[in-house]
């Protein structure tokens, strides 16, 4: 729409996603000394740690030699957590994220319950992990490179590229890890036909381009960040085929965008979805939504503002949390 065009009708759905498949044929070939394509049992966490045989993975960090079949794995980012999910497995650890009371809220409890607390995100504790006797740690370079060594020393490590953009290639990552290929290829295969049919609910390819969307996160402590082109969130409203507002355009690394209180109409588009890191009275947001500033924005005032779960939009950075994003884009995106 472009803040103030009519959506046109009529679309037939293609998201084909070529480069998805791509990658996913990619990770198939990951591992190596015959694995089969068999699963171990390890959804409830327990397992003797015998998995019958060892595959090699590729890895950020280089060549691993993982278990054929783990059943003990930790995981050390909100990311690893919901392709565990995703995939079917139950780690007997888990990092949290610094601003969660546990496990992210999303996530359900039958699967959280029981999962060993090792720490914060970027700062496991070592200890504790090696405590669980794990046979596979699971995490990537941004959060632990300088802890790759001592985590090595624990359990085969598997990690992959930053969390956030490359999303897709991680969780192809983790399922080759966990050897659970077949898994990865459904989940992908049912995130891929949920885009089209977003997309299609929005009136097709066309309409959608024509629709502007905008995510903002106020952040305790700090300035509000507009999301720019290169992030979890960024490549689902891309699948969708919806447009940026054009500050994302100024992102010098394509995450996101700085900006104080007095520049917060710079968010503004056809549709604003808005959440807060850490407390809401503290990181901004209660002094700004509803303010003039505020309530002058186009996405405001005709009501297509949004207040998003923050767990489960930034941190969750899945195929699980990307099925219950795009059902809530399709019930609050314009038709």
């Amino acid at each position: 729409m472009n803040r103030h065009t009519t959506p046109r009708a009529g679309r037939s759905a293609r998201r084909a996603s070529a480069a998805t498949a791509l990658a996913l044929a990619s990770a198939l070939t990951l591992a190596a000394c015959g694995g089969s394509s068999g699963n171990g049992d390890s959804s409830d966490g327990a397992g003797d740690g015998d998995s019958g045989g060892t595959r090699t993975v590729e890895t950020a960090m280089g060549p691993v030699e993982v278990p054929e079949n783990p059943r003990r794995v930790v995981v050390l980012d909100t990311p690893e957590l919901d392709s565990m999910l995703t995939l079917g497995v139950k780690p007997v650890g888990a990092v949290r994220a610094d601003a969660a009371d546990g496990f992210l809220g999303y996530l359900p409890s039958d699967f959280t319950e029981g999962i060993e607390d090792v720490g914060n995100i970027a700062a496991p504790n070592l200890e504790a992990i090696h405590d669980l006797d794990p046979d596979l740690i699971i995490g990537n370079i941004v959060r632990d490179e300088e802890r790759y060594d001592e985590l090595s020393a624990i359990a085969p490590t598997v990690f992959g590229e930053r969390p956030g953009g490359p999303w897709k290639e991680n969780f192809l990552l983790h399922a080759a890890a966990l050897n659970k290929e077949d898994e990865a290829e459904l989940a992908v295969a049912g995130y891929e036909a949920q885009v089209a049919e977003v997309t299609e609910a929005l009136g097709g390819p066309d309409v959608a381009a024509d629709t502007e969307v905008s995510v903002l996160r106020f952040i305790e402590g700090a300035d509000s960040r507009i999301y720019a082109t290169d992030n979890y969130i960024a490549t689902l409203l891309s699948d969708i085929g919806v447009a940026r507002p054009a500050i994302t355009e100024e992102s010098e690394d394509g995450f996101m965008v700085e900006i104080s209180s007095e520049q917060i109409d710079l968010a503004d588009a056809d549709v604003l979805y808005y959440s807060s890191y850490g407390d809401a009275a503290t990181s901004g947001e209660g002094a700004m939504v509803g303010s003039p500033l505020w309530e002058g924005m186009t996405a405001v005032s005709e009501g297509r503002a949004h207040h998003i779960d923050d767990e489960l939009w930034f941190l969750g950075i899945g195929y699980t949390a990307a099925e219950e994003i795009l059902r809530q884009l399709a019930a609050t995106l314009p038709e």
